[in-house]
């Protein structure tokens, strides 16, 4: 596992931000994967999504508290967090901020619909130049949309890994845009589901929340983030 914490950024959130939008700002390109420890798993039985993962091209933060307690435990500096709903959200806000244009991608149909009132009532300025959701067959054929209109902000939430998968494979054919696989944000983000209460994210306990709010989470809370932990536990005592 060290080889993933050896590549996510160890940055305050304010800072990674800055750094976002100065990206924004110059038109310059950026694929940024926001990684729990559900992230580290699938990359360790999937070796093309552990590839990219590992690419140089690519821009890894730690969005779970099970990454920086797996890094302590294995002795690496890694301490910031940069949640992923709040990456998303501070896209917009500088969409809206800069007049940029951003293109959603993935959900299902009514949460795209909520995102696209959501954007057009709180982010007026941001220039939403196309909004599909996941169920479209065909996705390869909305990114040749999304590189003919060029956006300045990708969010693809269609779930790890299939949404670093999809982005990774069109990057290159862009010169400029930030790409971000957001998962379950636009959910939250749309209202369409509630965020945990601010005592649970202070806490570091959201995955907590999702769990006891939606049940059907156990068995993959348990196939991701029990067996990190154990492959963490059995990293640790080889040294």
């Amino acid at each position: 596992m060290r080889e993933y914490f050896e590549k996510i950024e160890n940055i305050q959130e304010l800072e990674f931000f800055e750094k976002v939008k100065n990206k924004m700002v110059e038109e310059e390109k950026m694929f940024i994967v926001t990684a729990n420890p559900e992230t580290l798993m699938f990359a360790e039985k999937d070796d093309e999504f552990k590839k990219i993962i590992l690419a140089p091209e690519t821009t890894v933060v730690a969005d779970g508290i099970g990454v920086i307690k797996g890094a302590k435990m294995l002795k690496m500096d890694l301490e910031h967090r940069i949640l992923g709903v709040n990456l998303a959200t501070k896209l917009l806000f500088y969409c809206n901020e800069l007049e940029k244009s951003i293109y959603l991608l993935g959900a299902k149909p009514e949460v795209i619909e909520k995102m696209q009132e959501m954007i057009s009532m709180n982010y007026p300025k941001a220039k939403l130049v196309g909004a599909v959701d996941g169920y479209v067959k065909d996705k390869d054929k909305i990114f040749d949309d999304i590189y003919k209109k060029q956006p300045d902000v990708v969010l693809v939430a269609l779930g790890i890994p299939n949404q670093e998968k999809l982005i990774y494979k069109n990057y290159s054919r862009f010169n400029k845009g930030i790409f971000v696989g957001v998962g379950g944000s636009f959910d939250v983000i749309s209202g369409s589901k509630k965020r945990a209460p601010d005592i649970f994210i202070k806490l570091n306990l959201e995955w907590l929340y999702r769990i006891t709010s939606e049940p059907k989470r156990l068995k993959r809370f348990f196939s991701s983030n029990i067996k990190y932990m154990f492959k963490i536990i059995k990293e640790r005592g080889k040294k």
